[in-house]
């Protein structure tokens, strides 16, 4: 995942609170609690890196949307323990062990605008703490005592490895189609986003149809902020130049907007994106031609209306919970996480 997925959860400036800042305000209480557990937990009595490490990610940042939705959708269902802060927690654990791997991976230098963790201490500690990570997440599940939250979490951090080693295949591969694009977005985003809303309401003792509402929110929910994501490289439907855009570009990496302007690229067009896609045989002024290209057949466009397609799955599925106050906000929230880029 880069480290891009990160910051885009900043907030649209506005004078008006974000549903984003509301959903914090409204859950500030318990996520202060869960916070305080995260610290607790990434302590270690006889390795001192790994709270070292842990702590210059966690602490750098991030608005911890996935805890958050864990939080939601547990207070949506009418939960009154204390469970739905460990998962929470779990969540987090995931997203943070997932981070440190795919840096690694992607051999990056900058992570929430602060130096990777593999660029300060080195590779071996990275993927060692991210181990550990993973392994206090299981712990922090196995403590709620419900078999249906293990196989959720655990089966999405299936889906989030298998993810990552999908998108490993399909960089740069010209042959990639919308289909596979989708499966890496599961994997690399929507399948923690998905668990995390939907472990909310089986702590609960929601309903089947509740529990399953749930995950379908956060399906279409973490799809449509990672669809975003991909369009806010190029800059938005905007395409603004300038703004710090192209990463995707420079990786070589097939999202949407690039499959789709591949599916209507001419012959000389398919030679541009075989040399600077394929071959990764970039030039100045590569990414102006890219961007006038997306905007000939209309890729940046339709990019943005699959996102909010998305958005409007995640606010159908929401029909099946209870009304109020948390249940608008989630609402909002899945059109904010598109207007970013509109």
């Amino acid at each position: 995942m880069a480290p891009r997925v990160e910051a885009a959860e900043a907030e649209v400036e506005s004078q008006a609170p974000s549903p984003l800042e509301r959903l914090q305000a409204a859950l500030a209480g318990d996520m202060e609690r869960v916070n305080g557990l995260i610290r607790a937990r990434m302590a270690s009595k006889h390795a001192p890196r790994i709270p070292e490490v842990t702590a210059h990610l966690v602490e750098a940042g991030g608005k911890r949307l996935r805890p958050l939705l864990t939080l939601a959708a547990a207070r949506l269902c009418g939960y009154e323990g204390e469970h739905h802060l460990r998962l929470a927690a779990t969540v987090e654990f995931i997203h943070t062990a997932t981070l440190l791997h795919d840096d690694v991976v992607d051999e990056s230098a900058r992570r929430r605008g602060r130096p990777t963790a593999n660029l300060l201490w080195d590779n071996k500690s990275s993927v060692l703490v991210g181990d550990y990570l993973f392994a206090r997440a299981f712990q922090l599940m196995v403590e709620t005592g419900t078999l249906r939250v293990l196989d959720i979490l655990a089966n999405a951090s299936a889906v989030i490895a298998e993810g990552e080693v999908l998108q490993l295949t399909a960089a740069s591969n010209l042959g990639t189609d919308e289909a596979t694009y989708r499966q890496v977005v599961r994997g690399k985003t929507a399948a923690l986003f998905a668990a995390a809303a939907e472990v909310g309401g089986v702590i609960a003792g929601a309903g089947a149809a509740e529990v399953a509402a749930l995950a379908t929110y956060g399906d279409a929910l973490g799809i449509a902020f990672q669809i975003a994501d991909d369009l806010l490289d190029y800059g938005g439907v905007s395409a603004n130049l300038g703004k710090n855009i192209g990463d995707d570009f420079r990786e070589r990496k097939m999202t949407l907007p690039v499959i789709r302007a591949l599916a209507e690229a001419s012959p000389v067009e398919r030679q541009f994106w075989a040399r600077v896609i394929g071959r990764g045989e970039q030039r100045e002024g590569d990414l102006e031609q890219a961007l006038a290209l997306m905007g000939r057949h209309g890729s940046l466009a339709s990019t943005l209306e699959t996102a909010r397609a998305e958005a409007a799955r995640a606010r159908e599925a929401l029909g099946a919970l209870p009304p109020g106050e948390m249940r608008d906000l989630l609402d909002e929230l899945a059109d904010f996480v598109v207007a970013r880029v509109a």
